[in-house]
């Protein structure tokens, strides 16, 4: 288990892992403002739509750092929710954490008035909070995870859904990374993911540390190894899940969605209750956040293309649900008729 970053009471900060140093070095940033969370975001120091959420939460929490005037205290807090929801535009985990955040700023000007003390005190509350419900989400997640695993079996995985994407067990990983430690058999897959080679990166890192037996390929050989007979599995996670089941996640998931189609094997989409999205009907009105055309014409420093050539590099596409064989969340496996299925999960848990 592997958080993607650590509160530090004694100096008020965020020590963060540094995820565009991995693997070959483990470097920790000392963060103490929200400008310096958001820059974090925004340049993938911090990936992975749970862990965004709950850095942009802690954020919030460092705009009080040191002395700050009781009358300056909401303003300047929201004064950060609003910088860092301009980060990403895409993950709702961010969203949803940063409202959460916002609560508590508005029922502390109506119940408390100016005490800057005090709000600083509610809001390490609300992101420690944030962290620890999904770090118990995490854990559930594996379970529900493995009741669909059994010994033996091999996945396929795609981008980075691990410990560091998350509190520390992650969402597609997580079962994989429970299997290990409750000595089931279970083997991955890893696709580099570009451009950005967030699989090969950060997940192979993890795997190996987390001791799961894993095989890098390239994106471009998941079909092959899927006819050869390779693969049992597929399974993803989400950084937003529209109301009718549709998935947003890291660019090339559709591609693996199609695949696993055409071969007969069950494609499958890890995440927490806080990635679906009731208030999005469908994935196709979602804002996909587009990058710089560097990372493909100048992946790591090498120019790969030629200078000045047209480049589109979405970071998300967007899987039909019809394509999803099962939703693994913390509150259970979410199977279609998927419209039905989302209201009956929200349903519980808010009632």
């Amino acid at each position: 288990m592997i958080p993607p970053l650590r509160w530090i009471d004694d100096g008020w900060r965020v020590d963060l892992l540094d995820q565009t140093r991995l693997p070959v070095e483990e470097t920790w940033l000392d963060i103490r403002s929200p400008e310096r969370m958001a820059e974090a975001i925004r340049m993938l120091r911090v990936r992975g739509a749970p862990a965004i959420g709950i850095a942009a939460a802690y954020g919030v929490v460092l705009a009080l750092r040191g002395e700050v005037r009781d009358v300056d205290a909401c303003r300047l807090a929201t004064e950060a929710v609003e910088m860092l929801k301009a980060t990403r535009p895409t993950a709702v985990n961010l969203f949803y954490a940063l409202t959460r955040m916002q609560g508590r700023i508005n029922a502390h000007r109506a119940s408390n008035g100016n005490d800057a003390a005090a709000l600083r005190r509610h809001l390490l509350e609300e992101a420690h909070a944030i962290f620890r419900e999904d770090l118990e989400a995490g854990k559930r997640l594996g379970a529900h995870g493995l009741s669909l695993l059994k010994g033996g079996m091999t996945v396929l995985t795609h981008c980075h859904t691990g410990g560091v994407a998350t509190s520390g067990y992650g969402t597609a990983l997580a079962p994989l990374i429970l299997g290990r430690e409750q000595g089931v058999d279970l083997r991955a897959f890893v696709d580099e993911t570009r451009p950005l080679l967030q699989g090969s990166r950060i997940t192979a890192w993890e795997l190996e540390k987390s001791g799961v037996p894993a095989t890098l390929i390239t994106d471009s050989m998941s079909g092959s190894v899927m006819r050869e007979g390779r693969i049992d599995a597929v399974i993803v996670g989400a950084d937003r899940i529209a109301a009718n089941g549709d998935v947003v996640n890291k660019i090339g998931t559709y591609s693996l969605a199609v695949l696993a189609r055409a071969h007969d094997i069950p494609f499958y989409v890890s995440a927490p209750t806080s990635s679906i999205d009731l208030e999005t009907p469908t994935g196709g009105s979602v804002v996909i956040e587009e990058r710089e055309a560097s990372e493909v014409t100048h992946g790591f420093g090498r120019q790969t293309a030629p200078t000045g050539f047209t480049v589109y590099n979405p970071a998300f596409d967007v899987t039909p649900a019809e394509l999803v064989s099962a939703i693994i969340t913390d509150r259970g496996v979410v199977r279609p008729p998927y419209p039905e299925a989302l209201r009956s999960l929200y349903a519980e848990i808010t009632a």
